[in-house]
């Protein structure tokens, strides 16, 4: 609620300009008078030794000091040292001395170590039912222990290994009967798209994935299951993107990761015989959606994920 006389001591537009006869004029703070058209307010310089210092008992009433923005520099803090320059023998240009190593995002070398762990289970060079630790595994890849224990973590909720408390981790053995399920789910996932595509894609598309089968034929002909492993699932994720669902082709790689972990105890002879076969389901699959025939599609690809 406004006090009586406070707009007949301004003015209709509150102005003190415009202050009626016998009206004493509001005072004015020093540094809010006239000096300027935008009237500045005057820069505020620092205080000199001893200057705006508070006696004992208003300091303590005053509270603690304002904090600064986060990074400003204040004159408490010691400022970041800036890298050297050094001058050139030759050229005499500036150049800046020697930097410290980059470090190493440990994301990329769990990363890293993650692949490598699995090419590893796929190629049967970590055997079933065997334990391993992460400081031995460590000095294998060259790294520490921590980045390969945080692998092995990421492997378990896998299921490709198990949590030994003191030890390690274990290899998980892998039954026929768990590939055969993991076979089925993969067909209610991949088998609908397939045929459904083989209505809609043309011929060329198809041709275009023609190099990828070559290279799991080549793959397998070579007894190279890691390799295999790799260009298979090129092969599946490369066809299962025309459908143009990222979810799908995401999902079914994990699918199939999982499918490609050996039986334990299959011997080398027979895990190549059944990589050639497979591969061969690749070529005669791209051959029978080029064709157009749905009949062949729909049994060539019911056979590859009954046979995996």
């Amino acid at each position: 609620m406004e006090k009586a006389g406070s707009r007949e001591a301004y003015g209709s537009a509150g102005d003190p300009s415009e202050a009626g006869p016998g009206t004493p004029a509001p005072r004015v703070p020093p540094q809010f008078r006239a000096g300027g058209a935008g009237r500045e307010r005057p820069a505020v310089r620092a205080p000199g030794p001893g200057a705006g210092a508070l006696p004992s008992g208003a300091a303590a009433a005053a509270g603690p000091p304002e904090r600064t923005a986060r990074g400003e520099h204040t004159h408490s803090e010691a400022p970041i040292p800036r890298a050297r320059l050094t001058h050139g023998s030759a050229t005499g240009v500036p150049a800046v001395s020697a930097a410290p190593r980059p470090v190493i995002q440990r994301a990329s070398v769990r990363g890293q170590i993650l692949d490598a762990l699995r090419a590893a289970l796929v190629g049967g060079d970590l055997a079933p039912g065997e334990v391993y630790s992460a400081p031995v595994l460590g000095e294998r890849f060259g790294v520490s222990a921590t980045p390969v224990r945080e692998a092995m973590q990421q492997l378990a909720i896998e299921g490709a290994v198990e949590v030994v408390p003191n030890r390690g981790f274990r290899v998980v053995r892998r039954g026929a009967r768990e590939l055969a399920e993991l076979a089925e789910i993969r067909a209610l996932v991949e088998v609908p798209v397939i045929l459904r595509l083989a209505r809609t894609v043309s011929a060329s598309c198809w041709a275009e994935l023609r190099p990828l089968a070559e290279a799991t034929t080549a793959a397998a002909a070579c007894g190279d299951r890691g390799r295999y492993a790799e260009s298979d699932r090129a092969f599946h994720g490369a066809l299962l993107a025309l459908a143009g669902n990222r979810q799908l082709v995401r999902i079914a790689d994990e699918l199939h990761r999982r499918a490609q972990w050996p039986l334990a105890g299959a011997p080398a002879s027979r895990r190549r015989a059944d990589l050639l076969a497979d591969a061969a389901q690749h070529s005669a699959l791209l051959d029978a959606l080029t064709a157009q025939d749905l009949p062949a599609v729909q049994s060539v690809v019911h056979a590859h994920f009954t046979d995996c």
